[in-house]
């Protein structure tokens, strides 16, 4: 299901979205705090700048809206309807998966905002860096 070549698989993965090759981020785990927002500038296999502009992943604070709203019905979902809380029960509930899960939302965001405008190219992945010695 999840194959380089596949969007979703970068969205998932935080991979390069030309390449796949590497992650996007310094570290790959999103609860390391002091590391969440901490980006490689460039891939190291294909060369792809993560950073297009200045101020480019502004626009994934629009992305981390809609995430987020997806996080918390999920939540109200569990809790109200499977499980049969009360409603200030489901509101704890909502509140504590979007505290949980918020280093997870700021990468999805990221992830989905970059492959918005990044393509995957199958000659990316062949050859690593053969411009940059030149």
């Amino acid at each position: 299901m999840l194959k380089k070549g596949n969007k979703l698989y970068s969205i998932l993965t935080g991979s390069c979205p030309k390449c796949h090759q590497e992650s996007m981020y310094a570290a790959k785990n999103p609860y390391t705090l002091g590391h969440l927002f901490k980006m490689n500038d460039r891939c190291s296999h294909c060369n792809t700048k993560y950073k297009i502009e200045p101020s480019f992943f502004y626009g994934a604070m629009y992305v981390s809206y809609g995430v987020g709203i997806l996080f918390a019905l999920a939540a109200f979902a569990v809790a109200r309807l499977l499980i049969g809380a009360s409603l200030i029960q489901t509101f704890i509930a909502i509140v504590t998966t979007m505290i949980v899960f918020m280093p997870i939302i700021i990468r999805l965001s990221r992830n989905i905002w970059i492959n918005l405008f990044i393509k995957y190219d199958t000659k990316a992945t062949k050859a690593p860096l053969e411009s940059a010695s030149l």
